[in-house]
């Protein structure tokens, strides 16, 4: 079956998970390190605060704080997280499928090209997604969103011994006492 976005879906640019636990906040869209500064120009273009925070470190050392960052993250507008900056909700336009149309579409980053497939082993396709949920299945129309995947996984490997996760302090108000923030080594 081949995919495509549900009529009148946005889902997947507005809601923010906790990963990988409430203790460390929602996660925000995956930026590799040479889209970071693509992303803050398009913001500054289209006149948009952004925030983007780091997600995952590496380094030698287990006493020290990470020497490199793979990945960063674009946290969305809402104090909980939640809704991409670069989504529109305001002007009134529809995507293709009708949803809220992405003012950078052509420009958006890696992971957003990737969705809905899900890095483990074997590839999955993510359940929250209404296509998925609803069809359960998609093999066809999945070639670009591979080729993304495969992209993102070959700038994220390291041989480093230390992985950190960056906690983001970004959730529900009603989760906000578990949250923590910084840097946490990964066991």
């Amino acid at each position: 079956m081949e995919f495509r976005c549900i009529e009148e879906c946005s889902q997947c640019c507005i809601e923010r998970e906790y990963f990988p636990s409430k203790k460390f906040g929602k996660i925000g869209v995956l930026i590799l390190p040479d889209e970071k500064k693509k992303i803050e120009k398009l913001a500054q273009e289209k006149n948009l605060d952004i925030k983007i925070l780091p997600r995952i470190g590496i380094s030698n050392k287990k006493e020290s704080s990470p020497e490199k960052i793979l990945a960063y993250q674009m946290m969305g507008i809402e104090k909980n997280g939640n809704t991409c900056p670069f989504l529109d909700t305001e002007s009134g336009n529809k995507s293709p499928h009708n949803g809220f149309p992405c003012k950078i579409y052509n420009d958006r980053p890696m992971a957003c090209r990737t969705y809905p497939l899900i890095e483990s082993d074997p590839i999955t396709l993510d359940e929250k997604c209404k296509f998925c949920k609803e069809h359960k299945t998609a093999d066809e129309n999945l070639n670009s969103e591979i080729e993304s995947l495969l992209k993102i996984k070959e700038q994220m490997y390291t041989d480093s011994p230390f992985i950190w996760r960056f906690a983001t302090e970004i959730g529900e108000e009603q989760d906000s006492d578990l949250f923590e923030s910084g840097w946490f080594l990964e066991e």
